[in-house]
């Protein structure tokens, strides 16, 4: 029988790509772009470069971070939504952009639910009350005062309509009866840095913002806004101890994917978060910033965001939140 070295090249052939094949396989095989859909320097971007570059170590390829603002984070998210389900589009989600803006606006292009894979709640924000220095108020029943005597004359700053900033500054007028006036602004870092220069005389802002200007003296803290204080600043008292009983607001971000993404995926970015968040240097950073590591399964989050989702429903339509100004 004749030696047929065209069917025998052939198979060396399949031979020798088999395993380069497989190596394109192998996730991640190149850079994986993180879409942050709020401005550099806010409390969810702060955490997730800290936790992000560990990741990448652990997986071996770069995660990018893009930030992309507008909307209350409507664009970055339906951005993502959009994206191949391949796992190199992945998105830093804050819980308002999957909580607070679907139930405000009605004309977003996502579905929380719907339109994303769960990976899981990376960190949580422990918050504070904060005044420029020359505020007369140096404490919260000291501030309910002032409103009530004047109300309506006193600002706040937020990061924009129905961002986590104004909600939680309506659930303390809710609580305590006053009346302040909302200043929106493109996010929560200007938010803040107008409350440092004394444009504006307070905001609620999460602790990883406000650190540098709680330490160098540029702002001052009226309460914490946990259930309990603050493992960064275990001195100032929360909100709720300081007359406003009942009250607690924190936030959180998590990472998601676009729907459809297969579950190895999910599976190795999963692991890398955990393992990230392990780290002791990582959770040296984010203590403190005032961010609590997390790091819950898939299906815990699932759980956590419908409960969020419910809550926060209940708590706009009670205090009558709009996306316009009142």
């Amino acid at each position: 029988m004749a030696f047929n070295w065209m069917k025998t090249l052939a198979v060396l052939l399949l031979i020798a790509a088999a395993p380069a094949a497989h190596a394109q396989d192998v996730y991640p095989s190149r850079s994986i772009q993180m879409i942050i859909p709020f401005a550099a320097g806010s409390a969810g971007d702060v955490a997730l470069r800290i936790v992000t570059a560990k990741m990448a170590t652990l997986l071996g390829k770069p995660i990018v971070i893009e930030n992309v603002t507008g909307a209350a984070g409507i664009i970055g998210a339906e951005r993502v939504a959009r994206a191949a389900p391949d796992g190199y589009t992945i998105i830093g989600m804050g819980d308002s952009v999957v909580t607070t803006v679907p139930i405000l606006n009605k004309n977003v292009k996502y579905d929380p639910f719907r339109d994303f894979e769960l990976v899981c709640q990376v960190v949580n924000f422990e918050w504070v009350l904060v005044t420029n220095p020359s505020f007369p108020a140096k404490n919260v029943q000291e501030l309910v005062a002032l409103a009530k005597a004047k109300p309506g004359t006193i600002d706040f700053s937020s990061g924009g309509n129905g961002s986590p900033q104004h909600i939680a500054m309506e659930m303390l007028e809710a609580k305590t009866g006053i009346k302040l006036a909302h200043v929106p602004y493109r996010g929560a870092t200007a938010a803040l840095t107008d409350v440092v220069a004394g444009t504006v005389p307070l905001t609620f802002t999460a602790i990883a913002v406000a650190e540098p200007f709680i330490r160098s003296g540029k702002v001052r803290v009226l309460g914490t806004g946990g259930p309990k204080r603050a493992a960064s600043l275990p001195d100032v008292p929360t909100v709720a101890e300081e007359g406003v009983p009942g009250f607690a607001w924190s936030t959180w971000n998590s990472i998601m994917l676009p729907k459809g993404t297969p579950a190895a995926i999910i599976d190795t970015l999963h692991k890398a978060v955990v393992t990230a968040l392990k780290d002791d240097d990582v959770k040296a950073r984010l203590a403190n910033v005032g961010v609590v590591p997390n790091g819950n399964t898939p299906a815990e989050f699932k759980a956590n965001l419908a409960k969020s989702y419910a809550e926060m429903a209940e708590l706009i339509k009670n205090a009558g939140i709009t996306m316009e100004e009142k």
